[in-house]
Parts: structure tokens; C-alpha cells; sequence
């Protein structure tokens, strides 16, 4: 079984993913292959500096992140080409995971399910779910960005109604960690079909 494990910034999906690997889940994060693929696979860097030239490039000769999120988000175009080298990537990486894992069933970690229109490609989607004021204080605190950048990017992404009408199942992170530990333990359990008390 494949499940899809989504949520806006700042919900807590990383942190539900850990839970989740507590409990023996194979979890692969498609963020965090397609952060580094421009940097590690060479056809994707060869692609990129082909397609944006260097100017992206920084003194270690990395892709310098700040510097093309700024452009990525005004230019829809870009965006586009940017994603076009880098999502059969992390689709490949994924198919592998997939295919070396013997977890009872495989979590994926994608923050854009609802975005891409990808949800027939899981057979369960699970949705961490917060409310903005966290979602912002949460983002700020671990990315050190602004209120407004992490604003925008809520912006950029699926209303907390279009995302929660794809889930199988809401994990509500508005609490504790103990508390989201607590939820995770439970939707697990109804993954592997135990029946549990409400």
C-alpha cells in the first residue's frame, strides 16, 4: 500500500514522518530528493545550468536556493522549466524506494498532492492539518523567514479546505508533540486495519 503523507508549510509533516518511522514505516521525503537532486545529479544540474545558466550557482558552485525561489516565484514560465527537470527525478527515486521497500506499507512525504493533482497515484492520503497562526510561526521559527515570505508561500498553496477533501485521514497539529505522536500511533493502526476506539 502506498500512502501519501501531505500537508501546507509548517503543518508538521516531517514530524508525523518521524513518528511514523518509529513505528518500522518505510518513509521517503520527495522535498527532500528534490532539494538536493539539483545539486547531486549531474543531469539535473546540466539541465538546469542549460536552461537558467550560472547566475543560480553559488562560490561552491551549489545552487544558490534564496536567490531562485525569489525568481521561481514571480515567473510562472521558470517555474515550470524548473519543474520539468526536476519531478521525473524525484519520480524515479521514488519508483526505487517504493520497490526496495518491504514495509507493510510506504509513506511519502509530498507537500504539493492536492497541487499537482497526484492523489490516484496513493491508495491512502493522509493530511497533516494546522491552523495559519501556527503554520506561520512554525515556518518562520525553522526556515528563519519572514511572516511575509511564509505568507506568500501559503499562498502559493492549497487552501487548508481543497487539501483536507483529498484525505483519507486529518491528522489536526494545532497541539503537542505528544499529542500528533498520539494521532500518528492511531491512524497507523488504521492502516494495518486494527480496530480501534474513537
Amino acid at each position: 500500500m502506498i500512502v501519501g503523507l501531505t500537508g501546507g508549510i509548517g503543518s508538521g509533516k516531517s514530524a508525523a514522518g518521524k513518528y511514523f518511522v518509529e513505528l518500522g514505516i518505510d518513509v521517503i521525503d520527495a522535498d527532500d530528493i528534490s532539494k538536493n537532486i539539483l545539486d547531486k545529479n549531474i543531469k539535473a544540474k546540466e539541465l538546469f545550468i542549460k536552461n537558467f545558466g550560472d547566475k543560480f550557482l553559488d562560490k561552491k558552485n551549489n545552487i544558490n536556493r534564496d536567490l531562485l525561489r525569489s525568481e521561481i516565484f514571480v515567473n510562472e514560465e521558470k517555474k515550470n522549466i524548473l519543474e520539468s527537470i526536476i519531478h521525473p527525478i524525484v519520480r524515479e527515486e521514488i519508483a526505487k524506494f517504493i520497490n526496495q521497500s518491504d514495509s507493510i506499507y510506504k509513506l511519502i512525504m509530498v507537500p504539493l498532492i492536492y497541487e499537482t493533482n497526484s492523489q490516484d497515484f496513493y491508495d491512502k492520503i493522509i493530511v497533516v492539518d494546522c491552523n495559519e497562526e501556527n503554520q506561520i510561526l512554525r515556518a518562520s521559527e525553522r526556515d528563519n523567514k519572514s511572516k511575509e515570505n511564509i505568507i506568500n508561500i501559503i499562498k502559493n498553496q492549497a487552501s487548508r479546505e481543497n487539501r483536507n477533501s483529498i484525505a483519507d485521514e486529518i491528522i489536526l497539529n494545532d497541539s503537542t508533540l505528544d499529542n500528533l505522536r498520539d494521532q500518528v500511533i492511531k491512524v497507523h493502526q488504521k492502516l494495518l486495519g486494527i480496530n480501534i476506539d474513537e
